[in-house]
């Protein structure tokens, strides 16, 4: 018998490496040092549920808090720009986070495994409390950009770090339905995030929006301090010449630069200005040093570039990039639009109740048909036709489109949305080993902040853009058309001092613009089909043609195993058998040690198929008959 080549199709979970290789909390690695990137308990420990409650929850209530700040501040974005009488600067306010959460959620993963998940996770909650006060008290709006790309620092490296430590405690196979539940808790933040934030906004004033997170970064600290135990630590010493400093200072520079110069031409300052003429060109040049010292200088690469190389790597993180830039340039422009309906700040965030309870939706439901399965290529072909159908349906909307509408669009996009971001996620991880999952999910977020910038800064800059020639186009022949142009742009509320006959004009060319925006993410949604016709997730081959000496015994072992279903035989094409352990029980349950010489003998054995997952044996044991063969050894992958 001949085992089929492992495609797209294929189950998820796939073999490792061999369970020697999977280092045990507390046991040196190779430079002798002691470790603590299992700062948790060990893989192979199994935690119980409440055990694993509490630890994930405690993380969780940092992450419900940068959900609920998403969405605050998506629904306050005309409010706060306008009190500044600066909404060109619109963009600025949502790139500013996605800057700072660039620049960490790429170095999150290798500095957490040489320092400890714990340390990130509290330093994280220091620079996004820090960020969120200094943006309650700005008393400019670029005093308030500062503090939203402080707060990006530290938000988006907690997320990440969240996604480690259920690395870290879960099989692959379960982490959809853990990632599922975190998804339900953090769809129930973004919920409420742009109802709160709206009715604070009307009642205290946008301010108190961000200093009432405060407290409660405080209290998630506190619990990640006394919830996430770290074992024995490494010395300093040893820990901070495990840093690659050069690959992490040229990142940040290439990341910053590149969407320095994106986002501020052609909003900020034209395309031809010295500033955006520099900054794109350097952020290259960064880029290629970064290239060449994680290839040939660092001993531990920020993101070994190999990796990125692999077609469901690859796919994943470009799935990622299109995906979130539709994402942003809807989620930013659709309180825009609602506002133009005369919602108020509340009455927007509410729309955006059906989204997060739609992304909710699909992210458990995924995870439990994944769990169910082992795949994820049709289901992510669901999640998203789910996405391109909800955006083009967007783009029908006007002045005149009933009011339940974008509570329907925006739930069907948080179904594909969620269901994208599991399936996305363990393509990601599934198409490496154990050791590098932290450091592709850290390149896989690192896609989608980048994503986001460039998404929300094209959104931003189409929107503009039409504004403009389209004011000029309605109200450019009335007296001082150019001051009152420039009064429309900067500050929304302007348009209900114009005068009626105008009013109406100008509130026609700010819904033609935001309709461009959304046929642009549309365009964005629908990129994802090139990226899945290039390389839908493949799961590439990982056997080897003398290993084939290997497969006839591997068939018996399913067979035996038949008898817990197709689903059990299925998942095990891609695990590898580590031994077959003899039994002196006479009722053929209990094994004793492993035979080192041929089995030529007639009577009842245990087979026991060992499957090292992410550190963790999963183990089928069942009663054969005559199997007859050399001691099935790990096969060389």
């Amino acid at each position: 018998m001949s085992l089929s080549k492992p495609s797209e199709r294929s189950p998820l979970l796939r073999q490792a490496n061999d369970a020697q290789n999977v280092p045990a909390e507390g046991k040196p690695h190779d430079d002798g040092e002691w470790g603590v990137s299992n700062s948790l308990p060990s893989r192979h420990e199994q935690l119980s549920n409440a055990r694993l409650a509490l630890i994930m929850g405690s993380i969780w209530v940092g992450v419900v808090l940068i959900a609920v700040d998403s969405t605050i501040v998506a629904t306050l974005l005309v409010p706060i720009s306008s009190s500044f009488s600066s909404l060109k600067t619109l963009s600025w306010i949502g790139s500013a986070y996605l800057i700072g959460q660039s620049v960490t959620q790429p170095l999150s993963g290798r500095l957490t495994d040489i320092f400890g998940r714990r340390q990130g996770l509290l330093v994280c909650n220091f620079v996004f409390g820090l960020g969120t006060l200094l943006c309650g008290v700005a008393p400019s709006e670029w005093v308030l950009i500062t503090g939203r790309t402080i707060a990006g620092l530290g938000g988006g490296a907690t997320v990440t770090i969240c996604m480690f430590v259920a690395g870290d405690l879960v099989p692959l196979r379960k982490r959809g339905v853990l990632q599922g539940i975190g998804n339900i808790i953090i769809g129930a933040g973004s919920g409420i995030g742009g109802l709160l934030g709206g009715w604070i906004n009307e009642l205290a004033g946008w301010r108190v929006a961000f200093l009432v997170q405060v407290p409660f970064v405080i209290v998630g600290a506190v619990m990640v301090f006394f919830t996430v135990k770290v074992p024995v630590k490494i010395s300093e010493r040893s820990a901070l010449k495990r840093v690659d400093y050069l690959g992490s200072f040229t990142l940040t520079c290439a990341l910053v630069l590149f969407l320095l110069g994106l986002n501020t031409g052609g909003n900020v300052l034209p395309w031809t200005h010295p500033l955006v003429l520099t900054a794109l060109p350097l952020s290259i040049v960064f880029l290629s040093i970064f290239v060449y010292v994680e290839e040939n200088r660092a001993l531990e690469p920020i993101i070994p570039i190999r990796l990125l190389l692999n077609r469901t790597v690859a796919s994943a993180c470009l799935s990622y990039w299109f995906v979130f830039m539709a994402y942003f340039g809807l989620t930013y422009f659709m309180p825009v639009y609602l506002q133009l309906l005369g919602k108020s700040p509340t009455e927007a965030g509410l729309r955006f109740i059906p989204f997060s309870a739609g992304a909710a939706v699909g992210a458990f439901a995924a995870g439990l048909i994944m769990k169910a399965t082992g795949n994820y290529y049709y289901l992510d072909k669901c999640s998203h036709a789910l996405l391109v159908l909800s955006t083009a349906l967007t783009v029908t909307m006007n002045a005149n489109t009933p009011t339940v509408y974008p509570f329907i669009y925006l739930a069907v996009f948080g179904v594909g949305v969620g269901g994208i971001l599991v399936t996305t996620l363990i393509a990601l991880v599934s198409a490496v080993e154990q050791e590098h999952q932290a450091v592709v999910t850290s390149a896989g977020f690192a896609f989608r902040s980048t994503g986001s910038v460039i998404g929300l800064t094209i959104a931003s800059a189409t929107f503009q853009n039409l504004l403009r020639v389209k004011l000029h186009r309605s109200i450019g022949s009335v007296a001082d058309a150019e001051g009152i142009i420039d009064k429309i742009r900067e500050d929304f509320d302007e348009i209900g001092r114009l005068p009626a006959e105008l009013r109406g004009l100008v509130q026609q060319d700010y819904m033609e613009a935001v309709q461009g925006v959304f046929i642009v993410v549309y365009h964005d949604a629908k990129r994802k089909d090139g990226i899945d016709a290039v390389s839908a997730f493949d799961i590439l081959p990982r056997r080897k043609p003398q290993d084939s000496a290997l497969w006839p015994l591997e068939a018996e072992v399913r067979e035996c195993l038949d008898t817990r279903g197709q689903s059990m035989c299925s998942w095990l094409e891609d695990y590898k058998p580590v031994n077959i352990i003899r039994t002196e029980n006479a009722e053929g349950y209990q094994s004793t040690e492993n035979e080192s010489e041929e089995m030529g003998v007639v009577g009842e054995f245990t087979i026991t198929y060992n499957a090292y997952q992410n550190g963790m044996s999963e183990s089928c044991n069942r009663t054969a008959s005559t199997i007859a063969g050399a001691m099935l050894v790990p096969p060389s992958f």
